[in-house]
């Protein structure tokens, strides 16, 4: 029995695949302990290849997810659906966006906003630490290294499955 890949499986099922990274991130794919931010590396290509509404839509089921798996109360909800609706603007721009290197920038920017939304959330809150701005570039910087190769691929898989895109 053979079944076939729509884009609504393949939404449920990568996001499922996040969220798997998210609690249990491969030890091999971490510098001194910080993982690359999987809800960047995953809703970047989504959103570019789908446009503003769906971006923001993943982003905010995505941020919403996210909290309700965290302990704490940081949230990611707004800065995600921010991003996701931002990123799919690229989709009706002029020129798409095809470099892997653009991509990777891209990335690079939405995980430092990210992860500082994170330090302010806990500065607010009073609970300033060095941790936080530390796990903050670190995880950048690993995003940033890993998206040319991961949002690329993801990228094409996304283009595949959409309509907008004949086969």
């Amino acid at each position: 029995m053979v079944i076939a890949l729509n884009r609504s499986r393949a939404l449920l099922g990568s996001g499922l695949i996040v969220l798997l990274l998210v609690s249990n991130p491969p030890a091999w794919l971490q510098i001194n302990g910080i993982p690359p931010n999987w809800a960047v590396l995953w809703l970047l290509p989504w959103a570019v290849v789908q446009g503003p509404l769906a971006g923001a839509a993943a982003g905010l089921g995505l941020g919403l997810l996210l909290d309700a798996f965290q302990s704490s109360n940081i949230s990611s909800a707004l800065i995600l659906t921010v991003l996701g609706f931002w990123w799919g603007l690229f989709l009706t721009s002029k020129r798409p966006i095809e470099r892997s290197t653009t991509l990777g920038l891209l990335a690079l920017i939405g995980c430092f906003l990210l992860n500082s939304s994170y330090a302010l959330q806990l500065h607010w809150r009073g609970e300033w630490s060095r941790a936080a701005w530390h796990t903050t570039f670190g995880q950048t910087l690993l995003t940033g290294l890993l998206a040319p190769m991961l949002c690329s691929l993801l990228v094409l898989f996304w283009r595949r499955l959409s309509p907008r895109y004949p086969q």
